[in-house]
């Protein structure tokens, strides 16, 4: 008699390289793709607005990719180890595999979702293929996790190389009959009212597939990223973000592409190359991702506390309607409006904006790094909970490899500097577009002249800055100071 596998997706929507797919296919027995749309644990696995109209796009895709292999994908709703424990009987099914995950929640559900199948005779196995290597194969000399990027990604090049990925399964074998499914667009994850527009037009969806994205920026703005990847008015990045999170492609087939590519380049090995700046550069952010992992998995408490336990002392002021200009966009910093424009319009931001936006609120406005990674976790298509408390926490000064407490980012300086042109400030605030070089990155430097001929009104058409960045500056260093006189 036929037992099926299940094999329950999560956030590892793909086909190619997924280890717990394969094994499941391998033990030669009928399996079942699962994919269970659940209430989040808790609010720190709450998907926000954007990252669910990503997901409706990942779950058309694979279902796709299933069925031109004679599978499905079925879809369920409810608490996963309830909706887990009902398709086993239903089916009959010998065995649940799944692909781990290393947030605090998550780990928590595995362990219970594996103790509640065993006691019940069927096998439960999470596998890897999320991450290059497990959080607990790279430590320190000493055994302990590391708080540092560079030895940390030090010690990933030392390691054995991650196994090459596995290729795509040419066919799957079907049960005998399959359950009842709900559709994709049951699961209602796009929104009742068209804001949307833009992402479609930004990611050009769903055209695009994650093999296409790396394949066309590592035939093209790779061999650049290290000079060009600062710069927002270009293509210099890569934009696999969200397919990573969502797992549209494992780490290890963006590794050992680019590895390849290294390789090829330079006749080195990616461990030694040392003329091949811009792939390297891109490998390393790929290791920025797995230092992530290996944080909150260690620190799980970074979640919600910082991990430099002195950051508990910070002054954080509470200011609603700075908040608000800086969601919005309306704090009068060309450079930090255009980013928030950017975001709400594409569910994306550049790198460096990010840095630039994230700066400005928690320097110049003292508002808390928790804030804004809600509002990141909200509004970004890639929001990933890993990613998003390392990059709050290291602007912030508070996490592992922060920033320097006194590195107050000038929004001013960082607009000329990397968008010296001006034309990622025109693109995302068209009512500055007139507004020539240099007044368009600090329009209330302007004289009212130059203001009056491109249409300026500031404090109507524009606002006029909502703080003095070099008073902003003085008063974080202040309560920075004061955090660390303290007891």
């Amino acid at each position: 008699m036929n037992r099926p596998h299940i094999i329950w997706f999560q956030r590892d929507l793909r086909i190619e390289d997924h280890p717990a797919l394969q094994s499941a296919i391998e033990r030669g027995e009928p399996v079942v793709p699962l994919y269970i749309h659940s209430r989040p644990v808790n609010d720190e696995t709450a998907p926000g607005a954007a990252s669910r109209w990503w997901l409706h796009q990942s779950l058309m895709r694979l279902n796709r990719e299933l069925q031109s292999r004679g599978s499905r994908l079925i879809l369920r709703t409810g608490e996963p180890l309830a909706i887990l424990l009902e398709l086993v009987d239903e089916l009959d099914a010998v065995a649940v595999y799944w692909t781990r995950g290393y947030e605090p929640a998550l780990r928590k559900r595995d362990e219970i979702t594996k103790r509640e199948l065993n006691s019940r005779g069927i096998e439960a196995e999470s596998f890897g293929g999320n991450l290059l290597f497990e959080p607990w194969d790279i430590q320190t000399k000493e055994g302990r996790p590391y708080q540092v990027f560079t030895p940390f990604w030090k010690a990933c090049l030392k390691a054995s190389p991650p196994d090459e990925p596995l290729p795509a399964p040419e066919q799957i074998r079907p049960p005998d009959q399959w359950p009842n499914s709900l559709t994709v667009d049951d699961l209602k994850l796009l929104p009742t009212i068209r804001w949307d527009d833009g992402f479609h037009q930004f990611w050009e969806t769903p055209q695009n597939s994650a093999a296409d994205v790396l394949d066309r920026f590592l035939k093209s703005a790779a061999f650049e990223y290290d000079t060009q990847r600062d710069f927002p008015a270009t293509r210099g990045t890569s934009r696999l973000s969200p397919y990573l999170h969502f797992g549209e492609i494992s780490p290890r087939t963006v590794w050992h592409q680019t590895s390849k590519l290294i390789e090829k380049m330079s006749g080195k090995s990616v461990a030694t190359a040392t003329e091949t700046a811009g792939p390297d550069t891109f490998l390393k952010e790929v290791g920025w991702r797995e230092f992530a992992h290996h944080l909150i998995y260690h620190f799980p408490s970074t979640v919600e506390r910082p991990l430099r336990a002195d950051f508990e002392r910070f002054p954080w002021r509470e200011d609603p309607s700075g908040l608000v200009a800086w969601q919005k966009g309306e704090t009068g910093y060309p450079i930090v409006d255009a980013g928030m424009r950017e975001l709400w319009a594409t569910g994306w931001m550049h790198n460096r904006v990010r840095m630039i936006v994230g700066s400005f609120l928690v320097k110049d406005l003292m508002i808390s790094w928790k804030y804004g990674a809600a509002w990141f976790y909200d509004t970004l298509v890639d929001a990933d909970l890993a990613n998003n408390t390392l990059g709050w926490q290291w602007i912030a000064g508070c996490g592992a490899d922060a920033a320097p407490y006194f590195r107050i980012l000038n929004p001013q300086l960082q607009s000329e500097k990397f968008d010296p042109q001006g034309s990622y400030l025109r693109r995302w605030i068209p009512e500055l577009k007139d507004l020539p070089l240099p007044w368009l990155h600090a329009p209330w430097t302007a004289p009212a002249g130059i203001l009056a001929r491109a249409n300026v009104v500031l404090g109507k058409n524009y606002p006029k800055p909502i703080i003095d960045h070099g008073v902003a500056r003085e008063r974080a260093l202040d309560g920075l100071r004061q955090m660390k006189d303290a007891p």
